[in-house]
């Protein structure tokens, strides 16, 4: 099991990063020229998920936007498995 970071870690792990912190999660939010852009970024998000066996929320909502939540549950908050999936879902096109 990943460690609970220390805020300072979450801090410097965000930055220059359109990911925030929400508590014991981080978020990204992004929007898409239409529902199937939206929805193929989500498929995407997921497939990364499933080969890190770190699965996030993911929220398709309006019709062109998605809204990823990260956080490790079994820690309790914020760990480096949700920095790595972050930085995953960084490098997917879209």
């Amino acid at each position: 099991m990943s460690e609970k970071l220390e805020d300072a870690e979450v801090e410097a792990g965000l930055a220059g990063r359109d990911w925030r912190r929400e508590g014991d999660s981080i978020v990204l939010d992004r929007e898409f020229a239409d529902f199937a852009e939206a929805w193929a970024f989500a498929s995407r998000v997921a497939e990364a998920a499933e080969e890190a066996n770190h699965h996030p929320d993911i929220l398709a909502h309006g019709w062109n936007r998605v809204r990823v939540t990260l956080s490790t549950h079994s820690a309790g908050g914020i760990t480096a498995l949700d920095l790595e999936l972050a930085a995953r879902i960084d490098s997917l096109d879209g």
